[in-house]
């Protein structure tokens, strides 16, 4: 089944503990510190915006996509027309031009289940960034898919939707399956149910760090998420920032 479908119209009523502006302070401290004050950046796996939006409040000029059309739609409504979104997919998307960043948060880059698709994706980062430019993105960690989601049952209940999440974790194929049944109140006072499917892969940080390498990119550190540490075996999450390699010296030798 599609995934963020039926969730779209909810997601962010069942995300609302999550403290976007210190996630967004911490990924502007990133931009930040490794050179990127102002310009264009892009979002890919923006999902409703909140990310993109946080962003364009701190004078950042934003691209975001996604390969919901729903969760779009609902991004399109909460934002003002400064934000160019786009339906595409993250793994075979196009731009006019070169972005001095992209980002991609809450582990949209974990849907991507297969790692010749997961290297495709990073080299068409790597063309679009600007010489130089700078790749920020975060995934969930393999142990917090071993120890944390897989096997759990997740369920919340609000007055006017709520959800049941079912975690398989295949420890062979490392990917994290997700059952989601999504119940939401309509006009009428009855609930209307959707179901969903979505998958997640677990990748170890060195096959993460080998795949941008042979992409063409300068790993140029890994945190765990949210601080400036280095990751310990049991970070849930961690960011990469990763660097355009070798744009510059290309252009400057066409130029001779």
């Amino acid at each position: 089944m599609e995934a963020y479908t039926g969730f779209a119209q909810v997601y962010d009523t069942f995300m609302d503990n999550i403290p976007y502006d210190e996630w967004g302070d911490y990924l502007t401290s990133l931009l930040e510190r490794y050179g990127v004050k102002d310009g264009l950046v892009l979002d890919m796996g923006c999902g409703t915006g909140a990310m993109t939006r946080y962003l364009n409040g701190r004078n950042y000029d934003m691209i975001g996509i996604d390969v919901s059309e729903e969760m779009l739609a609902v991004a399109r409504e909460k934002s003002s027309s400064e934000i160019l979104y786009l339906l595409q997919d993250m793994r075979s998307f196009e731009l006019y031009g070169t972005v001095g960043a992209v980002i991609s948060i809450c582990d949209s880059i974990n849907y991507i289940l297969d790692e010749d698709e997961l290297c495709q994706m990073f080299r068409l980062v790597n063309n679009y960034l600007d010489p130089e430019g700078i790749f920020i993105f975060d995934l969930n960690t393999v142990y917090k898919y071993q120890e944390i989601l897989g096997e759990q049952t997740i369920a919340e209940d609000r007055e006017d939707c709520s959800f049941i999440w079912d975690n398989y974790y295949d420890e062979d194929e490392m990917i994290n399956e997700y059952d989601l049944s999504i119940f939401v109140r309509e006009k009428d006072d009855l609930f209307r149910r959707y179901q969903e499917t979505h998958y997640q892969k677990a990748y170890p940080i060195e096959t993460v760090k080998k795949l941008l390498e042979k992409s063409g990119m300068e790993v140029l550190a890994i945190y765990d998420a949210f601080t400036y540490n280095k990751p310990e075996p049991d970070s849930e999450r961690v960011y990469f920032v990763a660097r355009e390699h070798g744009k510059r010296d290309r252009i400057e030798k066409a130029e001779l």
